[in-house]
């Protein structure tokens, strides 16, 4: 799901109720980390350095109230993730809380795709920790070393780089360098989908 840009609205909105602009710079302090760690971020940001607890609550009211009306599934996302999981057995890892996991699955219509779904608060340590990765791996019966991640931010990256997974990047922020395995401008990667095809076959 194309979640980010949710988050920037509602990232916007946080900042604005407390008069800063929100920019790249901005976005860079929060981008794929869990609601705990943005929010503590914010709180830094804000000069609210106890406020974290707070702002997580207000964080995630936005947030969810944007993705449950707005979000849509990344281009090539819903076809992509049919090709796989007719070869492979698959799994969402996702640093956002399990309300809004649901939300957006529900939402992109990807909700039944997926036999293992897994939140950061279903974890000990939410991304960058290799935790959710290999907690994934594991209720798939699938070694992370034999498994492919597919992320969008550097947090994720690490993440999946820990637990011992190759990784496809489709990086959010372009203009980063993204040390992924393989990067990609889109889920339609022709060379992505026909490689993928070829599991079945094989």
């Amino acid at each position: 799901m194309d979640t980010e840009p949710c988050w920037s609205v509602a990232e916007t909105e946080l900042f604005a109720r407390r008069g800063l602009p929100f920019g790249p710079d901005e976005k860079a302090l929060v981008i794929g980390k869990s609601l705990p760690s943005a929010a503590g971020a914010m709180a830094e940001a804000f000069g609210e350095p106890e406020g974290g607890a707070e702002i997580a609550d207000e964080l995630l009211r936005l947030v969810t109230e944007v993705v449950t009306a707005k979000a849509e599934p990344m281009p090539g996302a819903r076809e992509l993730v049919e090709l796989t999981a007719a070869a492979v057995p698959v799994a969402v890892a996702s640093n956002s809380p399990r309300a809004l996991l649901d939300a957006a699955l529900v939402r992109g219509g990807l909700a039944e795709m997926f036999p293992v779904k897994l939140a950061a608060d279903e974890v000990a340590a939410p991304k960058p920790d290799p935790e959710m990765y290999l907690t994934a791996c594991a209720l798939l019966d699938v070694d992370p070393a034999d498994a492919l991640a597919f992320e969008d931010s550097m947090t994720g990256l690490r993440s999946a780089r820990a637990a011992g997974m190759t990784v496809v990047g489709v990086p959010t922020l372009k203009q980063q360098d993204f040390p992924a395995d393989v990067v990609i401008g889109s889920l339609r990667d022709e060379e992505l989908l026909a490689w993928i095809g070829g599991w079945l076959r094989r």
